[in-house]
């Protein structure tokens, strides 16, 4: 058997080191993986929508101020609805005279003492969104508003969607 030269020998340990495949990287992978849920965490809470069925067409508004997280009424074409549950039927409401809707104010009232059983009385557990249809009459809005100022929340909002600004 013929013996190599230490040159030879070095050669084909240099040639056997670089043919192995290469090692895959996690460190760098991982560093991406970590920047992405970052960048999703902070951005995720940029956007805010207020719960909405599809029977509600809100109307439109060049708004600029962002809502906050307040108790919802909803009042489609046909019923007035507070946390997903039916309170009275927009006919109902329409024939009645009186200017405050009593199954709304019970219900906003119970509502508000379950919530300060919870909490201390603060100034945003006395604010109030209201999300109409747009095809609503005002009259009904007008009685709807009476009821929640006479049921205690003093602020109230209206849903509107965002609409981009026109120029000029």
């Amino acid at each position: 058997m013929r013996e190599r030269s230490a040159k030879a020998a070095r050669m084909e340990r240099r040639h056997a080191k670089f043919r192995r495949r290469p090692g895959f990287n996690m460190i760098s992978l991982m560093d991406i993986f970590t920047i992405l849920v970052f960048f999703l965490l902070v951005n995720s809470s940029e956007v805010q929508t207020q719960t909405s069925t599809k029977t509600i067409r809100l109307p439109e508004s060049i708004a600029e101020q962002k809502p906050r997280e307040t108790l919802v009424v909803q009042v489609s074409r046909d019923e007035i609805i507070l946390q997903g549950r039916r309170i009275i039927g927009l006919d109902e409401v329409a024939a009645q005279e009186d200017a405050v809707i009593e199954p709304l104010r019970s219900a906003l009232e119970a509502h508000k003492a379950l919530q300060f059983s919870r909490l201390d009385e603060s100034e945003e557990s006395q604010e109030i969104s209201i999300a109409g249809d747009r095809e609503i009459p005002f009259k009904i809005l007008k009685k709807i508003m009476v009821t929640c100022t006479r049921a205690g929340f003093g602020r109230i909002s209206l849903s509107v969607t965002q609409k981009a600004a026109t120029a000029g």
